[in-house]
C-alpha cells in the first residue's frame, strides 16, 4: 500500500499540472480574443469616423465606407489627394505570392511525400523526415534573403548580360570608360522586387509543411489495404496513387490548406522580396495579377510598411492597416476552420 504523504503529494502535482494545462488554454483564448477585440475597435473606426488624411491639408478629413474598401481596385492610401482604399489590389498581391509558393510546394511536397512513405528505406525515411522540419525552422528573413540574392538574378538570367539599347537611337548605351553598358537578360521582365521570387521562397518554406503532414497522413493509412492492393496484383505505384493516396486525401488536404494559410500569411519574405508597389487591377484588370515579374505589394507588405514608420501615426492610411489586418485574419481563419472540417467530414477511420 502506498504511504498516505506520498499519495497526498502525486494528488497536488497531477491537480497542478492540469491547473497549468488549463491556465496556458485560457491564456490562448483570452490573447486570441484580445487580438480580435483589438482589430474590430480600431476596424469599426477607421469605417465609422472622419479621419484626418497622412498627407495634405490636416483640416480636411477622409471617410472610407465599406464600398470604398471592397468595391474600389486602386490602393493609394499615402496620395496627398484622392486618397483610394480599395482593398483588392493587397488581397491580388496575397494571392500572387501564395499562388506561386502552391503551385512549388504542393507537386513537390505530395511527390515527396509519396516517396517517403512508400518507397524510401526506414533509414533514409528516419534521416530525410527530421532534415525537413529543421528546415521548417529555418527563419523566414533567411528565405527572404535567399530570394533577393539568389532567386531573382537567376530568374533575370544575370549570368547572360546583354547590351543596353538607346530606344531613341537603337545604339548601345556607353559608359563613362566608353565601354557598353549591359544588363541582365530578362532584366526587363523581372525586376529587382517581384512576386515570382517571392512566391518560389515561401514554396520552398512551405514544403516541409506539405510533406511532413501528407507523409503522416499516408503513413496512417492501415498497412491491410497494401496488402489486399498488392494481393490483387497492384504495383507499388498503383497502390500508393489509387488505394493509399486515397484514402488519405482527407489529411492531404488539411496539409495543403495549412501551407496556403502559411503562404498567406507570411510577412518577412514578401517584405524583402516583393516590393511595395500595389498592383494596378484598375489599368489592366485582373490580367495584371499575371505580371509575376514585376514588384508587388502583399497585405502582410503593407503592414510591414506601416510599423517600420513609413506612414505617420494616427492617420487614415494608419488606421488602415488595422481594416488589412482583419481582413487577413478572416481570410486565415477561414482556410484554417475550412481544413478542419474537410479532416472531419472525409476522414475515414479504421478499426
Amino acid at each position: 500500500m502506498p504511504r498516505a504523504r506520498s499519495t497526498r503529494l502525486r494528488w497536488f502535482r497531477e491537480r497542478g499540472i492540469l491547473a497549468g494545462l488549463v491556465l496556458c488554454g485560457v491564456a490562448t483564448v483570452a490573447v486570441t480574443g484580445l487580438i480580435v477585440f483589438i482589430l474590430a475597435r480600431e476596424t469599426s473606426t477607421f469605417f465609422g469616423q472622419a479621419l484626418t488624411p497622412t498627407h495634405g491639408d490636416p483640416a480636411r478629413t477622409v471617410e472610407v465606407s465599406l464600398g470604398d474598401f471592397f468595391g474600389d481596385l486602386t490602393w493609394s492610401p499615402n496620395a496627398p489627394v484622392d486618397a483610394r482604399f480599395g482593398i483588392w489590389p493587397l488581397i491580388g498581391g496575397t494571392l500572387q505570392v501564395a499562388g506561386v509558393a502552391m503551385a512549388f510546394a504542393i507537386p513537390f511536397g505530395l511527390m515527396s511525400a509519396i516517396w517517403l512513405s512508400e518507397y524510401a528505406p526506414a533509414r533514409v525515411r528516419a534521416v530525410l523526415k527530421p532534415v525537413l522540419e529543421i528546415i521548417a525552422g529555418v527563419p523566414t528573413v533567411v528565405f527572404g534573403f535567399f530570394a533577393l540574392t539568389v532567386i531573382t538574378p537567376a530568374l533575370q538570367m544575370r549570368f547572360w548580360q546583354v547590351p543596353e539599347i538607346d530606344p531613341s537611337t537603337g545604339q548601345p548605351l556607353l559608359g563613362a570608360d566608353g565601354q557598353p553598358l549591359t544588363a541582365p537578360l530578362l532584366a526587363d521582365w523581372v525586376s529587382g522586387y517581384n512576386a515570382l521570387a517571392a512566391g518560389l521562397a515561401v514554396g520552398v518554406m512551405c514544403l516541409p509543411i506539405v510533406t511532413s503532414l501528407t507523409e503522416d497522413a499516408l503513413r496512417a493509412v492501415p498497412r491491410a489495404l497494401r496488402e489486399g492492393s498488392y494481393g490483387m496484383g497492384a504495383s507499388r505505384f498503383e497502390t500508393a496513387t489509387r488505394v493509399v493516396f486515397p484514402a488519405a486525401l482527407s489529411g492531404v488536404v488539411a496539409a495543403c490548406l495549412l501551407a496556403v494559410a502559411r503562404a498567406v500569411g507570411e510577412t518577412m519574405i514578401v517584405a524583402i522580396a516583393a516590393g511595395a508597389s500595389a498592383l494596378a487591377l484598375s489599368d489592366r484588370g485582373p490580367g495584371r495579377l499575371l505580371a509575376l515579374g514585376q514588384d508587388t505589394q502583399t497585405m502582410t507588405g503593407f503592414l510591414v510598411q506601416v510599423f517600420k514608420g513609413d506612414i505617420a501615426h494616427g492617420g487614415v492610411a494608419y488606421q488602415a492597416c488595422y481594416a488589412v489586418a482583419l481582413t487577413l485574419f478572416v481570410m486565415t481563419l477561414f482556410l484554417t476552420v475550412l481544413g478542419g472540417v474537410i479532416r472531419q467530414r472525409f476522414g475515414q477511420r479504421y478499426e
